[in-house]
């Protein structure tokens, strides 16, 4: 019974954070920019929460997690301009912008920890920041089942997503901008507006992801190790949910339970006796995600203007 539970608490909170991330990923993909540096976004967003954690110890639960989210929200929008600048009014490939934002985002975080830490040991600086304590405060145990706040807020998140999307005038207009940006233009939608709109959502939500990876297993994090290519699976999580906000949460919670089947299938006799290597176990999501995507990417729809830089007045 322990291991089952155990094993829910892996899959929700790492659902949590696939869930959030493509969420960003689908409303940056609905204006029209197709945000491939949600990877680097995380690590940012990751190393907002960490910094906030690490210098604020101090702080009550509830104003601990505000500001948290606040840190990591705030990293990732900042980190997320590159993209917006770079994709929206110099008008680069956005797949290269993407790939060179995954690459900075760890490289920069690595470099800004390890000036940190000098200060502590100058002759051999870490990449590593700490927040054993901090952590403790965003759980609750609920019997046996220790409940994480993120969870909770990641629902909401997604139910928000849902509304906005599909409810509301930004929603439509967002969509519009991703679908056929000229026609939106010319009932006086500002594509740019609604474009930096979708591109800063997925920098805000992708740097939460971000740090609720990391706070996921270990109440430490070594910044050059990244996020393990959940920024990636995360937009799998989205194609797989066909940019749809209910269909992304019911996709995390299936690739988050084979993420978390790698950190407790030793508690089950059945897997253990097969004997398979862990390393396996590991790869099950990223194996997952290409098996899933071989069959259902065909049938998945993008928004039509997807990466496609918006020129004023062309038709």
């Amino acid at each position: 019974m322990a291991t089952f539970l155990l094993l829910a608490e892996y899959t929700l909170i790492f659902a949590s954070v696939l869930m959030l991330v493509a969420l960003g990923g689908c409303y940056s993909e609905h204006s029209g920019v197709i945000n491939i540096g949600l990877e680097g976004i995380m690590v940012m967003g990751a190393l907002g929460g960490a910094l906030v954690m690490n210098m604020f110890p101090g702080l009550s639960a509830p104003l601990m997690i505000l500001a948290v989210m606040a840190g990591s929200m705030l990293f990732g929008v900042i980190y997320s301009t590159l993209l917006g600048f770079s994709a929206i009014h110099l008008k680069a490939d956005q797949t290269i912008i993407g790939t060179a934002m995954n690459m900075l985002g760890v490289a920069l975080a690595t470099i800004i920890v390890k000036t940190i830490n000098m200060q502590a040991n100058a002759s051999n600086p870490t990449s590593t920041l700490q927040y054993i304590a901090q952590k403790k405060l965003f759980l609750v145990k609920l019997g046996s089942f220790e409940f994480n706040w993120f969870m909770l807020i990641s629902l909401v998140i997604l139910a928000i997503a849902y509304v906005v999307m599909y409810k509301t005038r930004f929603g439509l207009r967002l969509q519009a901008c991703g679908e056929f940006p000229q026609a939106a233009a010319s009932v006086g939608i500002d594509v740019y507006k609604m474009r930096w709109s979708g591109v800063l959502i997925s920098g805000l939500l992708g740097g939460l992801g971000g740090i609720v990876y990391i706070m996921a297993g270990v109440s430490e994090w070594k910044f050059e190790n990244g996020v393990a290519g959940f920024g990636f699976l995360a937009m799998a999580v989205m194609i797989f949910g066909q940019y749809r906000p209910l269909r992304i949460g019911v996709s995390a919670l299936l690739f988050g339970f084979f993420r978390a089947l790698g950190n407790v299938y030793t508690g089950f006799g059945f897997l253990v006796a097969l004997n398979i290597p862990s390393t396996l176990y590991n790869m099950l999501p990223y194996i997952v995600c290409l098996i899933v995507l071989t069959f259902t990417s065909k049938n998945s729809r993008a928004p039509k203007a997807d990466g496609i830089p918006y020129e004023k007045g062309q038709r």
